[in-house]
C-alpha cells in the first residue's frame, strides 16, 4: 500500500476537480499532510474520498455525509455508523418513492389536460 497520493493522482482517479478536493478539505472530511504548498493524501483520505463519492451518488448531501463519517470517527464507531447509514438509506428511499408519486401524479395531470385539448379541438373540428 502507498504512503501517500497526490491532489493530480485523486483527481484523475475520481474524476473530480481539484476545487471539489480542497473543498472537502476545508469541509473536514479529508485532512492531507501538508508538506509546504502540496497536499499529500494518505490512504485513509483516499477510502474517504471514496466513499464521500458513494455518498454523493447515493443523493446524500455534505452534511449528511460528515455526519456519517465523524460518527466513524467517535463513539459509538462503525456499528453506530452502520446504523446512521441504514437509517438514512430509508429516509432517502422514502424520498425517492414520494417523488415518484409526485411524478406519477404530474403525468396523470399531463395525460388529462392533453385528452381535454384533444377532445375541445374534435370539438372545433379540427383533425389531430
Amino acid at each position: 500500500m502507498r504512503e501517500y497520493y497526490s491532489i493530480t493522482e485523486l483527481t484523475r482517479e475520481f474524476d473530480i476537480s481539484t476545487r471539489t478536493l480542497r473543498f472537502y478539505e476545508d469541509e473536514g472530511l479529508v485532512q492531507p499532510v501538508r508538506r509546504g504548498r502540496t497536499r499529500l493524501f494518505r490512504p485513509s483520505d483516499r477510502h474517504l474520498i471514496r466513499q464521500i463519492m458513494r455518498g454523493k451518488r447515493l443523493g446524500f448531501s455534505i452534511n449528511e455525509i460528515r455526519e456519517i463519517i465523524q460518527m466513524y470517527r467517535a463513539p459509538p464507531g462503525e456499528v453506530g455508523q452502520l446504523k446512521l447509514m441504514i437509517k438514512r438509506i430509508e429516509e432517502k428511499r422514502e424520498d425517492l418513492r414520494q417523488k415518484r408519486r409526485d411524478l406519477e401524479e404530474t403525468l396523470a395531470e399531463l395525460d388529462q389536460a392533453e385528452e381535454s385539448c384533444v377532445e375541445r379541438l374534435v370539438e372545433l373540428g379540427v383533425n389531430t
